[in-house]
């Protein structure tokens, strides 16, 4: 008997406006005990809303239509919220898509994974906080220190952990892991896949690995991949077969779209600057120092030094916690750097003030890891990517809108969007909201944080080729920050490796990628997923 048996599925959504739309049609997918099953497919192809179904955490105004979601051969479709209390979290644990969003700010991270052993009668708090610290240990996390911090002290990566953590503190039968890697580097991500075959193999957990990263899923770490468009299923079977001979048109196309299981031809060497030419960027012996409770001094950034020619794309790597964001915060001149200067087009960005700094910040854009942190939940869409407009004061209200309608859908968001909030968004969609409102004002330098993690391969493939195709018309300047190293591979002309706040290696992307010079480079290149890795057995 499986352990999941999802039937004929059919969910629908009720819009405001009071129209049906079918999210879910007539899927069908099995997981056995021990099974890890990747669901895969784009954006709003129904892949978090048939997870989502299973445990009766459907958004307001969906309904199951239609279909059994059987659990061990009990149909749980339609069980009360109070019925389902006891199998959430006990037999099915969940791994929600947003860290940002599901935890809560006011709590420490401790309180937060305990809690599920609370709402099932743990009550010794020895016995939780021993048990905190195993979880989190567990997922790669220091325990005892993370455990006693908030959410907004911890990276996007470590937020992330601390679900998983959470998600695996009664042991459930069943782990539902909606897009569980999407915010990890790669050899965090690859210690997250491995755990997950640890507890398929040595606890029987079988895992429901909902991802749009196909690299990870085919990486021989799903035994049956399922692909859904639309809401349908449109190719299912084990994962070689789907990824070696897939039968559908649509998933040939997110095979071709992946940057890992089909890496890009390297960018050609960008030519050396003509003497005297002033860097887009320049950062010379930063360093960047925060002082944390108790009045310990953290060195988050540690005499950082880089520059990048204009019209070039350089990017920052690292794992979570290396320091990337931070010094791309000293960039944008959004934190004071301890010591050492950050300059765009030669200009020092501390030593802007007043109207001057206004200004400046036309010319230089971020694009935030957190797409749902960063847009205002109140406003619309097309609002959202106007707003720095009428900020500036550019063009009259139809101009704005006209050009804001039109940035959107350079970035695949068409007009029966431009009405929604971000609520109403899938993450991948909000993600390209974000990118879009950064674009809008014409900017001289981007800073991209983690710009299509969120992202399935076929928008990431559309919103890379974008990038690209301003930064031909425009000459814009990237500064690229990310973990994942497929993508690095195929936009970058120059990287930077970074470890512990500082930097590593810095070279040519042909230089990193062929031949690195450290062994920690090494070992990030080694755990990217390729289509011929085979299961890592624990």
């Amino acid at each position: 008997m499986s352990l999941l048996d999802v039937r004929d599925l059919s969910v629908t959504y009720r819009t405001r406006r009071g129209e049906q739309h079918t999210a879910v049609d007539g899927v069908n997918l099995t997981v056995a005990p021990g099974e890890v099953v990747a669901v895969v497919g784009e954006t709003g192809s129904g892949k978090t809303t048939t997870a989502h179904a299973v445990l009766g955490l459907l958004a307001p105004g969906a309904t199951v239509t239609s279909g059994q979601i059987l659990l061990h051969g009990t149909d749980i479709r339609g069980w009360s919220d109070k019925r389902l209390q006891d199998v959430r979290g006990r037999r099915i644990g969940l791994v929600p898509q947003d860290p940002g969003s599901s935890l809560d700010p006011l709590r420490t991270v401790g309180w937060q994974v305990a809690e599920t052993l609370r709402v099932h009668g743990e009550r010794d708090e020895d016995a939780l906080r021993a048990r905190v610290a195993e979880l989190l240990d567990r997922v790669g996390l220091p325990g005892p220190r993370v455990a006693g911090a908030y959410p907004h002290e911890l990276s996007g990566g470590m937020r992330q952990r601390v679900l998983i953590a959470a998600a695996l503190a009664l042991r459930p039968e069943l782990l539902i892991a909606d897009e569980p890697t999407s915010a990890l580097d790669v050899t965090v991500q690859r210690r997250i896949l491995d755990l997950l075959d640890e507890l398929r193999t040595q606890d029987g957990t079988g895992v429901l690995l909902v991802t749009h990263d196909l690299a990870a899923a085919a990486a021989e770490r799903a035994d049956r991949i399922v692909v859904m468009q639309g809401g349908r299923v449109v190719d299912s079977g084990p994962a070689s077969e789907v990824v070696g001979a897939p039968r559908s048109d649509y998933t040939r196309r997110l095979v071709r779209d992946a940057p890992a299981l089909n890496p890009a031809p390297l960018r050609p060497v960008p030519p050396v600057p003509p003497p005297g030419a002033v860097p887009a960027i320049e950062l010379r012996s930063v360093r960047k120092d925060f002082t944390g409770r108790g009045g310990q001094h953290v060195r988050a950034v540690d005499d950082v030094s880089l520059t990048v020619p204009s019209g070039t794309t350089h990017a920052v790597v690292g794992e979570s916690g290396s320091g990337k964001s931070t010094t791309a915060r000293i960039l944008l001149g959004l934190e004071t750097a301890t010591a050492g200067t950050a300059q765009v087009h030669g200009t020092d960005v501390a030593s802007l003030r007043g109207e001057a700094r206004r200004q400046w910040r036309r010319q230089v854009q971020l694009v935030h890891q957190n797409p749902f942190g960063s847009l205002n939940p109140r406003m619309t869409v097309l609002d959202i990517v106007a707003e720095p407009l009428r900020n500036f004061r550019l063009g009259d209200r139809r101009e704005r809108r006209a050009r804001a309608a039109a940035l959107l859908e350079r970035v695949a968001l068409g007009p029966q969007l431009h009405g929604r909030r971000p609520r109403e968004l899938s993450g991948g969609q909000r993600q390209r909201v974000a990118i879009a409102r950064a674009l809008v004002l014409d900017p001289g330098v981007v800073v991209l944080d983690e710009p299509v993690s969120a992202l399935d391969v076929s928008v990431q493939a559309q919103i890379l080729g974008l990038l690209a195709e301003l930064q031909r018309e425009r000459g814009l300047t990237y500064l690229f920050i990310s973990h994942d190293l497929g993508v690095v591979r195929q936009v970058s002309d120059t990287v930077t490796v970074m470890q512990h706040g500082r930097v590593v290696e810095s070279g040519t992307t042909a230089e990193i990628f062929h031949g690195p010079r450290t062994e920690y480079t090494r070992e990030l290149l080694d755990a990217v997923p390729t289509a011929h890795a085979t299961r890592r057995e624990p």
